[in-house]
């Protein structure tokens, strides 16, 4: 008797793991949080075409949501998308002798991924490996007037994703996935600084971008 109920868990196992196959026209639906971690180091502050300083961007959180099409066995093409992020862009000028606030802004960074798949798609836990291209498109720039700057200006921007993640999954339809991204974003921005008039940056944002969160397979 102990065996036979021993055999109904594992083939009960089996065929859940088979229900959440990630199989050619299934669907994958993930919400959860995303931190965008900017790695602008390499950004330049430049005045009349002169490196003069360093601008930096702060991290945020939001909510997330990716969108996974499965194309082809082991293949799926995914979206990334968020509520808007807000960022502190901060600057760093020795010769003005000015360390602080510049302005903020926010940014959507809706980004298309082809993913591959590596296991059996029956299999509970799932990998995967994707390439993509970035849009990111900046808005509701504030310069910090209390610094004595104003009009803030960033350009949009295009550049590479590259991701790794996994699902693992809980019931039929429900799993949980964690994600990281690198995403190429580079903007040029332009301000009006006191004293010296218009200042223009480099700001190679280059963000990590991580996501935890829940999904449900249609």
């Amino acid at each position: 008797m102990q065996i036979t109920k021993i055999a109904v868990a594992i083939a009960a196992l089996s065929l859940t793991g088979t229900a959440l196959a990630h199989e050619p026209g299934s669907a994958v639906l993930r919400v959860g949080v995303v931190h965008v971690a900017p790695d602008s180091g390499s950004s330049t502050i430049k005045l009349n075409g002169a490196g003069v300083g360093k601008a930096t961007v702060k991290d945020n959180t939001q909510l997330g949501l990716t969108a996974t099409y499965i194309v082809a066995p082991h293949f799926g093409v995914e979206l990334l998308a968020a509520t808007p992020f807000k960022h502190t862009i901060k600057g760093k000028v020795p010769a003005l002798a000015f360390d602080g606030t510049v302005g903020t802004t926010k940014h959507l960074p809706p980004t298309l991924s082809a993913q591959y798949f590596p296991l059996d798609p029956s299999s509970k836990f799932q990998p995967y490996v994707g390439l993509g291209l970035n849009y990111t498109w900046f808005f509701s720039e504030h310069a910090k007037k209390s610094n004595g700057f104003s009009n803030l200006d960033l350009e949009n921007s295009f550049g590479l994703a590259y991701q790794l993640g996994a699902d693992y999954q809980l019931t039929d339809r429900l799993a949980i996935n964690a994600a990281v991204w690198k995403i190429d974003i580079d903007t040029k921005a332009t301000v009006n600084a006191p004293v010296v008039g218009k200042v223009k940056a480099n700001v190679a944002i280059d963000p990590w971008v991580y996501f935890v969160g829940v999904g449900y397979k249609f």
